[in-house]
C-alpha cells in the first residue's frame, strides 16, 4: 500500500529538479499574498461586509480556497504518491478531511486563533514531513516507520487550524456562522475532491510510464524543497512582522 522509495532507488536527477526548485525558491517572492491560507482580498472583504445565511456563496468560497491552496494539493499528493488502490487513498483522504474540518469549524466557533506565521510554518513542515517519509528517510535515519494514518489526521487538524486563523481575522459575522462555516466546510471538501481527481488523472498516466520510478526520488526531493521555502517565508514573515 505504501511503497517509500529505498536507497535503491536510481541517484537523484539533480539537473532535472534545478529548473522546478528553483521557481519554487522565485515563487514566494513574486506572489507573497497567495502564500498558504491567504484569502484573496475581494473574498476577504465579501467575507467582513456580509451577514445572515449564505450557503451557495461560501461553498465556493470554500471550494476554491481548497483548488487554489496548494499548500493542500502539495500534502495530498505526497499522501497518495504510492496509494494504488481506491480503498487506501479514501481512508487517507478522509483522515485529512476529518482533521481539516475538525480545526477549521471548531477553531472558528470558539475563536481559537493560532498565529498565522506559526501555523503556515507547521503545514510548510508537513509536506516536508510526508516527502521524507515517500523517500523512506525515517526508515533509514531512526529504524521505524512512523504510523502514516495518524500523521495525515494529526497533520490535517493543523491544516484546519490554519484556515481557521484566517477566517478569525476577518471577522466573520456572528450571524448566520453555523450555516455559513458548514456550507464553506462543504466546499472545502468539493474543493479537496476536484483537486485529487485531477492529480489521480496525472500520477495515473506518470506511472504507466517508465520514468516514474527514476524521477519519483526526484518528485519528492522538489516537494521536499517547497515545503522547506513555505516554512522558511513564515518563519521569516515571524520574525520580521
Amino acid at each position: 500500500m505504501h511503497r517509500p522509495l529505498a536507497g535503491a532507488l536510481p541517484r537523484i536527477a539533480w539537473r532535472s529538479a534545478f529548473m522546478p526548485v528553483l521557481g519554487l525558491l522565485i515563487l514566494p517572492l513574486l506572489h507573497a499574498s497567495a502564500l498558504a491560507h491567504a484569502v484573496a482580498e475581494g473574498d476577504k472583504g465579501y467575507i467582513q461586509e456580509i451577514s445572515g445565511t449564505h450557503i451557495l456563496p461560501f461553498i465556493y468560497l470554500g471550494a476554491k480556497h481548497m483548488v487554489t491552496g496548494y499548500d493542500h494539493i502539495l500534502f495530498l499528493l505526497g499522501v497518495i504518491f504510492f496509494l494504488y488502490r481506491m480503498k487506501h487513498i479514501a481512508i487517507y483522504v478522509s483522515l485529512f478531511a476529518i482533521g481539516h474540518s475538525t480545526t477549521m469549524l471548531l477553531g472558528v466557533y470558539f475563536n481559537v486563533g493560532i498565529n498565522s506565521y506559526i501555523i503556515d510554518a507547521i503545514i510548510g513542515l508537513s509536506v516536508v514531513y510526508k516527502a521524507l517519509d515517500n523517500m523512506g528517510a525515517f526508515q533509514r535515519w531512526f529504524g521505524f516507520q512512523p504510523n502514516t494514518k495518524a500523521a495525515t489526521l494529526i497533520f490535517g487538524f493543523f491544516h484546519g487550524f490554519g484556515l481557521s486563523t484566517k477566517i478569525i481575522e476577518y471577522n466573520i459575522s456572528p450571524d448566520g456562522l453555523v450555516p455559513n462555516l458548514l456550507a464553506f466546510n462543504v466546499g472545502v471538501e468539493v474543493g479537496q475532491l476536484l483537486a485529487l481527481g485531477a492529480i489521480l488523472i496525472v500520477m495515473g498516466y506518470w506511472r504507466r510510464t517508465n520514468g516514474f520510478w527514476r524521477h519519483a526520488y526526484t518528485a519528492n526531493v522538489v516537494m521536499m524543497t517547497a515545503g522547506f521555502v513555505l516554512t522558511g517565508y513564515q518563519l521569516t514573515g515571524l520574525f520580521v512582522s
